[in-house]
């Protein structure tokens, strides 16, 4: 049986996101439970050179919902990244799911070969829709949720690979 680019897209970018609401979640009940500020919890990065935890969710949050529209070929909406408080994470996270939902297969299936085109650092980088979706956003998501994951594990919370995985 193949898989559409739709089967392999949007039910792993909604259940990323969802383990990623649920392990900031474990997160913030541990920095309450320290007293810990959410602006402390919130700026922490696993070393300096690196990205503090908004961030990363941020970027995480982006990925699934611009690598959504990319793939159906329309402009991503915009997210402001102006979230200086879990329960805006929280908010942020829900709509990119709204976001992602709100496609129909039909505008993902047959992507496979679409070019689709991003601005980086370095200059436009161009894919075929197959490729943009398994060697750049797929990778791109898991890395950013997992080094939120991380920075939350190394402050402490008490969260495991389960928390991150989630329930099948």
């Amino acid at each position: 049986m193949s898989m559409s680019m739709y089967q392999v897209a949007i039910p792993v970018f909604v259940r990323a996101l969802q383990n990623l609401h649920h392990v900031l979640k474990l997160g913030e009940a541990h920095a309450k439970a320290k007293n810990v500020e959410d602006s402390v919890v919130l700026h922490t990065r696993l070393i300096p050179d690196m990205l503090p935890l908004v961030k990363q969710v941020q970027i995480a949050t982006d990925m699934a919902k611009n690598g959504t529209a990319r793939l159906a070929g329309v402009d991503p909406l915009k997210f402001e990244d102006n979230e200086t408080s879990f329960d805006e994470l929280y908010n942020r996270i829900e709509r990119a799911i709204d976001y992602i939902k709100s496609f129909k297969p039909e505008q993902i299936d047959g992507s496979e070969t679409r070019t689709v085109t991003i601005k980086t650092r370095n200059g436009d980088q161009s894919f075929e829709g197959h490729a943009y979706l398994l060697h750049f956003v797929i990778p791109n998501l898991f890395f950013h949720c997992t080094t939120a994951y991380n920075i939350l594990r190394e402050s402490g919370a008490h969260i495991g690979k389960q928390d991150f995985i989630g329930k099948s």
